[in-house]
């Protein structure tokens, strides 16, 4: 097991770490929670020795193996599957030294040796660690070489998951993943032979992979048996009892010193007051828990546009001479919450780029309205901050009329307060510039909004703010994302981009994870008798149908009254005028669009009413 004991750190002359133990059972998972900032990756440095205490140590048992990702693998000639191959450093010195081997007894030895670690199977459990991390057969033979920093960095994770040390170190993993290689992840680790010890702000990966939670805060480490919503559970019990306690606590320090405050002087009483003097001398203080500043992202108030925001019809897109999206018929309206599925490499960057407007199409017809603004946020636009430039200065090339004042309030939205407004960009935690980046891309109150992966280095408290201002928003959001948890809080369609296709995915996000989880069973499929008649609908299907039913509902009535408007609009004898013949030919073509889109919208009603109506049959 690991063993922390009594350990102090200080970095700076700031304490990270002060005089705190805490023991992890062999063979647990545990995940490392704590706001950014609070010292968890440097944890991970002391546990592997790269730093020294300033007092106490780490016990772990003898011979451990102590593994975890600390950088990409080189851009060498060296072949992904071979890379991974290599990290077994055990398995490659036997099999050189099976070469050269002429003693006999020594052979014996090796063959055995290379039996027990399952080495002859070790070329397909590399094959399949990186198949789950999105590498395809023809992909796990190419050089390192031929792809970028962020694949990179998964063979990496693929390398050390195959090695499997005693002790496995992961520190934020699913951040170079995408949803298809994070779900794949949080299977794996379920089923992973030793301890594991990871540092993740994705809800879901803690809620599924981990036993246990190791909450690092005010310098001392707790743990709490369960998994993340078990700890969020377990904590707030705690806070409260901790509160209450501290209230009684001070109504009886309150109550011992008003009676030594009346009776010290009385040499009746005196003895009794000593008494209590000593009572509150060996009084130790219970300290209220601290609620932490409330973290908050602030998005401004598109103004509401007709319906469709966005229509394309046989659309193509590619680069080149290459379609990599075919006969795309799509339609956004400004209430949409659209979530991207489809593995790497299928499109839904290539997507992303087309709707806004960084990507033109090859074919077909695209229209959007005329005073659309879009948002776009992506991991890359963090890295292209100005590093010696402070956020003020950002806001300032961007906003410079509105003056310092409205600029900092801007910033203090975003949760970045007066300290953070004048620091360097480049002194900013990976968390601080996301915030700043998304704050960028929402300045001019977008209609449509477009997000990939917006959740890379937010913690878990400032995930929980994003969901609260995306469902606030008004605008439509397009989410890529691998954060399961903000996906199915926000999302209310779901788009799956695969060969070449964009189609609207009927089933939901749990449904998506058992599909991308489960074994290709279609050719034992064909085989299978047909499926019984569907169950009846659980009370939670029913409710989200209900949920479905009422959106349908509203949007009619919203487009209604759009309709209304321009239909009295139409009603002005001014417009029938010689002069405004080109004014009344744009509200005529608004008022065919508005009446199209209510009929679409009638029938979406319906479709709801009639799938709840069959699901409350008896």
């Amino acid at each position: 097991m690991l063993r922390i004991k009594e350990i102090t750190y200080s970095v700076a002359g700031r304490t990270l770490l002060e005089n705190t133990t805490v023991t992890i059972p062999t063979g647990h998972k545990v995940g490392l929670v704590g706001r950014n900032g609070t010292g968890k990756t440097t944890l991970f440095k002391i546990i592997r020795g790269e730093m020294v205490l300033d007092t106490g140590e780490i016990d772990m048992p003898q011979g451990w193996k102590i593994g975890g990702v600390s950088q990409e693998v080189p851009g060498n000639e060296v072949s992904l599957i071979n890379t991974v191959l290599a990290a077994d450093t055990e398995r490659v010195s036997l099999l050189a030294e099976a070469e050269t081997a002429t003693d006999p007894g020594r052979i014996s030895d090796i063959q055995t040796r290379l039996t027990d670690i399952d080495a002859w199977s070790a070329e397909a459990r590399a094959s399949s660690i990186l198949k789950g991390l999105g590498f395809t057969a023809a992909e796990q033979l190419e050089p390192c070489s031929a792809f970028s920093g962020g694949w990179r960095m998964r063979v990496a994770l693929a390398a050390v998951l195959f090695s499997e040390p005693d002790l496995l170190l992961l520190d934020e993993p699913t951040n170079y993943l995408d949803l298809e290689g994070a779900l794949w992840l949080e299977a794996y680790l379920v089923k992973y032979p030793h301890t594991v010890l990871i540092v993740s702000h994705d809800r879901e990966l803690l809620n599924r992979s981990v036993g246990g939670i190791l909450h690092l805060e005010d310098k001392g480490l707790i743990y709490y048996t369960g998994n993340y919503d078990m700890f969020v559970k377990q904590r707030a019990e705690k806070r409260a009892l901790l509160a209450s306690a501290a209230k009684k606590q001070d109504a009886k320090r309150a109550h011992l010193e008003a009676f030594v405050n009346r009776f010290k002087a009385k040499a009746s009483k005196a003895k009794q007051a000593q008494s209590r003097v000593k009572q509150l001398e060996k009084m130790e203080t219970i300290r209220a828990p601290e609620d932490a500043a409330r973290t908050v992202f602030t998005f401004p108030k598109p103004e509401e546009l007709s319906p469709p925001i966005i229509a394309t019809e046989g659309v193509s897109v590619g680069y080149g001479d290459t379609i990599v999206l075919d006969r795309l018929d799509l339609r956004i309206d400004q209430d949409d919450r659209i979530a991207l599925l489809g593995r790497n490499g299928e499109g839904k960057s290539t997507l992303s780029k087309l709707l806004s407007g960084r990507l033109e199409k090859m074919g077909g017809k695209f229209a959007s309205s005329n005073k659309l603004r879009i948002g776009f946020f992506a991991q890359h636009q963090v890295d292209e901050l100005r590093i010696d430039e402070t956020p003020l200065d950002h806001l300032f090339r961007e906003r410079g009329k509105e003056g310092g004042a409205k600029l900092r309030a801007r910033l203090a939205g975003f949760g970045l307060g007066a300290d953070q407004a004048e620091t360097e960009v480049g002194r900013l935690s990976g968390g601080q510039k996301a915030r700043l980046s998304l704050l960028l891309a929402t300045l001019d109150a977008p209609h449509l909004l477009i997000l990939d992966e917006p959740t890379n280095h937010l913690d878990i408290e400032s995930r929980e703010a994003l969901v609260e201002a995306l469902t606030a928003y008004t605008g439509a959001v397009i989410l890529v994302s691998h954060d399961m948890h903000l996906l199915s809080l926000v999302a209310d369609r779901l788009w799956l981009v695969k060969d070449g296709r964009v189609n609207v995915y009927d089933d939901d996000l749990q449904a998506y994870r058992k599909m991308l989880l489960a074994p290709d069973t279609r050719k034992a499929d064909k085989a299978k008798p047909p499926k019984p008649a569907k169950p009846k609908a659980s009370r939670d299907q029913i409710l989200a149908m209900k949920a479905d039913v009422r959106k349908c509902e509203d949007r009619v009535n919203k487009i209604n009254d759009m309709a209304d408007k321009l239909s009295k609009k139409l009603a002005d004898p001014v417009l029938y005028e010689d002069a405004r013949k080109g004014e009344l030919e744009t509200w005529n073509r608004k008022y065919a669009e508005v009446r199209d889109a209510l009929k679409k919208a009638e029938s979406l009603w319906m479709v709801a009413l009639e799938k709840l109506d069959a699901a409350e049959k008896p």
